[in-house]
């Protein structure tokens, strides 16, 4: 009797511990669609820049080793 009592307690802690997991990877996913969105954004910016600005394209790698630094 006093297995079974033992057993369900740790049923029901892996069951919190599996829905904390899910909370967190649905979390996760949610970012990094953001991510991919923002990807996808700067991409079509860069696009834009650079038919707008030619002289873009050439300065764009610099303008990035002055950001990074």
């Amino acid at each position: 009797m006093k297995d079974i009592i033992v057993l369900q307690e740790n049923l029901l802690l892996l069951e919190k511990e599996l829905k904390t997991l899910t909370e967190k990877i649905s979390s996760l996913e949610r970012s990094q669609q953001d991510l991919q969105d923002l990807k996808l954004e700067m991409k079509a910016l860069k696009v834009f820049l650079g038919r707008a600005h030619p002289d873009f394209k050439s300065q764009f790698p610099e303008i990035l080793e002055k950001v990074k630094d």
